[in-house]
Parts: C-alpha cells; structure tokens; sequence
C-alpha cells in the first residue's frame, strides 16, 4: 500500500511540473508571436487573436510562479515525511 502512496505522491508533482511548463511556455510563445506580428507589420493588435495572446502573458506568468511556489512547497513536504520516514 504505502508503494501506491508514493506515486501519487510523485504523480501530483508531476502533474504541477507540467502545468508549470505549460503556463510559462505559452505565455513566451505569446511574446515571441507578438514580436513577430510587430517585425511582420501588424499594426492594430486590437483585432482577431492577438488581444487574446497580449493578455496571455499577463496571466501566464503569475499562473507560473505560483504553480513553482505549489510545486517548492509539495516537493519539500514529500522530503520531510519520507525523512521523518526513515528515521523511524
């Protein structure tokens, strides 16, 4: 049973890694889709998509940093229990 534990453990951490990555990810391919619409010529970012991929690093990024914040926190609570563990 406790071998079960463990990969859900090592799941949910992995599953907050890949929200990490795929948080800060997209938003700097919007910074480098707005960079190339400005170096393309696109003049009036108030159309279509892009005021849709301007807002989306404004928001990415804290999504990021508080999902690094949750992953520090839940990686460091594995270590200290299975340390607390191993010392009983």
């Amino acid at each position: 049973m406790a071998k079960n534990t463990a990969v859900d453990v090592n799941r949910n951490e992995r599953i907050i890694a890949y929200m990490l990555a795929s948080a800060i990810g997209l938003s700097v391919l919007a910074i480098i889709a707005i960079l190339a619409g400005t170096g393309l010529g696109v003049r009036d970012f108030d159309e279509g998509i892009w005021p849709v991929i301007i807002i989306l690093p404004n928001i990415g990024f804290p999504i990021g940093i508080l999902l690094l914040i949750a992953l520090v926190i839940v990686s460091a609570r594995r270590k200290s229990r299975a340390a607390r563990d191993a010392s009983n």
